[in-house]
């Protein structure tokens, strides 16, 4: 669960009410959601401010193995993870089954002379397989690394993954599919001398092993032993940031922060008394995914359905179909899936039924959601039930295990962050006109791995760390209203007039002003007078506007009159709405080639490097501003030039 990217500005929208606490119908019973916002806030001379909870920490667990084996006991035949099969039935584990593999397998890693040093490290995707090893290394005090199926697949020259190989130097790597990996595996051969183990159902090449082997080891004496010895400060996992600012670093993830978070978010969400049903695709690599809701389904006993769906054109059609399937009781996605949601949802009355018909949460994070998106979502509840189901969201980091604040109230607005969670302490430190965000607690990283240096950089002398994000509060006359992400410190910009440019806010007021159009956009303009985008283009939305099949090449999509005149007009909507030269946008250009993970423009869970992207086309950030103005550049309409309007 990364930080948010941006929101609308506060300053702009109508005011939140006040929150309160939320409850639903469930059965025969009223049972309350949320805890009732509780926090302090500590103005120092300085301009800082800190805010905590009022709410202490309550006690938790020592490691995450303590988890599995209460559920074990609790209730051995629920069940825990399933996926597809081949013949498209769900299968998968109870927790009972759970821990008798967990057991096993933790018993064969003990005697492969793995440790920090010789960590796992897993290439694959999201399955029943990666949970139960990523469960015995909890188990035994194996450190593993869930490494981005992107640095394997999708990159031609596999240098994130050799960076990635040469940092950890595993003794075991795991693939579900050794013929898929093959490529990135030979890339990385000569960085490590660690084990391979393939997928169950795979023939293994010589050099391999069957997970097989693993899952039907036999549980022993010595498991108990490393049991006993794991203890908060045990490395739990190595979790690579997602290279949304620079380059991923791997940062510790010790059982303190595992089990402090989850602690943290029971105390502020009461209703997971009700063990959660999940159908999720948020990837175990990423925080969101492979600590914050995996962890969630385990540690309240839930069930978690894994989601092979990706939203993305032709991949969440899969997702539908497990929704159709299985109704989940809380929704964590990110907001692009939210808005290929609503589609469905409006289009599909009996999924739209279905959907709701046991959802208590819809969650959003690793980006802001659009408000028209948000508006959506509560009328399309409000419709079906009658109610609205509450829309909340939070704020974290990779580092921080992930979550740092909670909205655990129904804020009225997109956008809203909330408060502190239990045990943990936000130091908001003045950055200009705005407030950086700095953390403190449990939470909270030891540090990067093999990177002191690093590590010594991103503490203040409070011992906070510094997180590069801005927020802001809702109201400062009343702080129980919560805070908002106000955007990335090293993403604005100043104007060559000297005014700063918010480009978390701008960003996403221009996506709202070009929709459909725009999957996402990058803000140009820095040192000069003028603000411009480079818009990533929905494909979908612009070839139904163009009329056009999809054998046509994208250069030829957006180039087409109805797309360039479409976006004329938002960019007029856009300056319409515009409160000053910092929200004027004045030109605009298409990307006629897609941004590339392998040069560091896009994360895998679809942040768009806004650094990364102005570096690497810098050429085309030019023609926006060359004179005479060029032809593919759109412009408002009614301006003067060759390219103005849709011309």
């Amino acid at each position: 669960m990364s930080a948010l990217d941006g929101t609308a500005s506060a300053r702009d929208l109508h005011r939140i009410a006040a929150p309160h606490p939320v409850t639903v119908a469930h059965e025969a019973a009223t049972t309350p959601l949320f805890a009732t916002p509780a926090v302090e806030t500590i103005p120092r001379p300085d301009g800082a401010v800190l805010l905590r909870s009022r709410r202490p920490l309550k006690e938790y667990g020592r490691c995450v193995g303590v988890e599995l084996m209460r559920w074990a006991r609790e209730a051995p035949d629920r069940r825990f993870l399933a996926e597809r099969d081949p013949s498209g039935a769900w299968a998968g584990v109870t927790y009972g089954e759970a821990l008798e593999q967990v057991l096993g397998i933790g018993a064969w890693l003990l005697e492969r002379d793995l440790s920090p040093e010789r960590p796992v490290m897993v290439l694959s995707e999201n399955s029943v397989e990666h949970g139960l090893l990523m469960l015995a290394c909890l188990h035994v005090g194996i450190p593993i690394g869930s490494i981005s199926p992107a640095y394997s697949l999708l990159s031609s020259d596999f240098l994130k993954l050799s960076r990635v190989a040469e940092t950890l130097r595993p003794g075991l790597v795991y693939v579900a599919d050794e013929t898929r990996f093959g490529p990135a595996l030979a890339a990385v051969r000569e960085l490590q001398d660690a084990l391979l183990v393939v997928g169950t159902g795979q023939e293994p090449s010589g050099r391999a092993l069957s997970f097989r082997e693993l899952s039907t080891a036999r549980a022993s004496s010595a498991v108990d032993r490393a049991f006993c010895a794991v203890s908060p400060d045990t490395i739990a996992k190595f979790m690579f940031t997602s290279g949304s600012m620079d380059e991923p670093k791997a940062v510790i993830n010790d059982q303190r922060m595992l089990c402090s978070n989850q602690q943290a978010i029971s105390q502020l969400w009461p209703f997971l008394e009700e063990p959660p049903v999940l159908v999720d695709w948020l990837p175990w690599h990423h925080t969101f995914g492979g600590n914050h809701n995996f962890n969630l389904t385990l540690f309240n006993g839930g069930t978690l359905y894994i989601d092979r769906g990706r939203p993305a054109p032709g991949g969440f059609e899969a997702t539908l179909a497990n929704l159709r399937d299985v109704p989940p009781t809380m929704m964590f996605n990110v907001p692009r899936a939210y808005d290929l949601l609503v589609g469905a949802l409006r289009a599909d009355r009996s999924l739209c039924e279905r959907f709701f018909s046991r959802l208590r949460l819809l969650f959003y994070a690793a980006a802001a959601l659009p408000q028209e998106t948000w508006d959506a979502l509560n009328a399309l509840s409000l419709e079906t039930l009658g109610r609205r189901v509450p829309l909340v969201s939070s704020w974290g980091l990779t580092e921080t295990a992930p979550a740092a604040t909670s909205c655990h109230y129904q804020a009225e607005q997109s956008g809203v962050i909330g408060l502190p969670l239990p045990g943990c302490e936000l130091k908001l430190v003045p950055s200009g006109d705005k407030l950086e965000a700095r953390v403190r607690g449990p939470n909270v990283t030891p540090g990067y791995w093999k990177r002191p240096d690093l590590t010594a950089e991103c503490f203040d002398e409070e011992g906070f760390l510094r997180t590069g994000d801005a927020v802001t509060f809702v109201d400062a006359q009343r702080p129980e209203l919560g805070l908002l992400f106000d955007g990335r410190l090293g993403e604005d910009f100043k104007l060559g007039t000297g005014t700063w440019v918010r480009v978390g806010a701008l960003r996403l007021r221009a996506i709202a002003a070009l929709s459909p159009l725009a999957q996402d956009v990058v803000i140009t303009g820095h040192g000069r007078d003028e603000i411009g985008l480079l818009i990533v283009p929905q494909l979908d939305a612009c070839r139904m506007l163009s009329g056009q099949r999809g054998g046509v090449a994208l250069p030829d999509v957006v180039r087409h009159p109805s797309v360039r005149d479409r976006a004329a007009s938002g960019l007029l909507a856009l300056l319409r709405s515009a409160g000053g030269s910092s929200m004027q946008v004045t030109r605009a250009l298409f990307l006629e080639e897609p941004l590339s993970i392998d040069a560091g423009e896009l994360t895998d869970k679809g942040y768009v490097n806004q650094r990364a992207v102005l570096t690497r086309r810098a050429a085309l950030v030019g023609r926006l501003y060359e004179t005479p103005l060029d032809p593919s550049v759109i412009t408002l309409p009614g301006a003067t030039g060759v390219g103005a309007g849709g011309s």
